[in-house]
């Protein structure tokens, strides 16, 4: 199975990493995306797929890594019936958060959408960007 790679936005005081690890083993809805690039994204994600868990606005950094559970379903908080949530669990949590900074001035992955496209709240990350990601996370 090949797997995939992506990067979930969410902000603190919505939904924090701490609220993903209280979901335990049954994990969490990942709902409420209303951009249909960002809903295509999630459409795109199949079980056991990993994503960075990241702070947006308050932190603005990758604080944790979480796992696809259950693909695509309705979205109960979309009245209108288009887009779509996935389930998700927590797997771990970084040593050293990802600052937005970091990312930046890293030349091998400042073409992540993470900085191209601000708003986006679901995203794909590349495996190289992934490694890298993750090494400099436990530096």
């Amino acid at each position: 199975m090949k797997r995939n790679y992506w990067l979930v936005k969410s902000e603190p005081d919505v939904w924090s990493i701490d609220q993903q690890i209280k979901s335990g083993a049954k994990g969490a809805t990942w709902d409420g995306v209303r951009n249909y690039q960002a809903a295509n994204n999630l459409k795109k994600m199949q079980k056991g797929d990993l994503c960075f868990f990241y702070h947006s606005n308050i932190g603005k950094e990758i604080v944790g890594i979480v796992e696809v559970i259950k693909t695509a379903f309705p979205d109960k908080t979309d009245k209108k019936g288009r887009f779509v949530a996935v389930q998700i669990k927590f797997k771990e949590k970084l040593k050293k958060p990802i600052s937005l900074e970091m990312i930046k001035n890293t030349k091998e992955i400042s073409h992540l959408p993470l900085i191209k496209q601000s708003r986006l709240s679901v995203m794909p990350i590349d495996l190289k960007s992934w490694k890298i990601i993750n090494k400099m996370s436990k530096i």
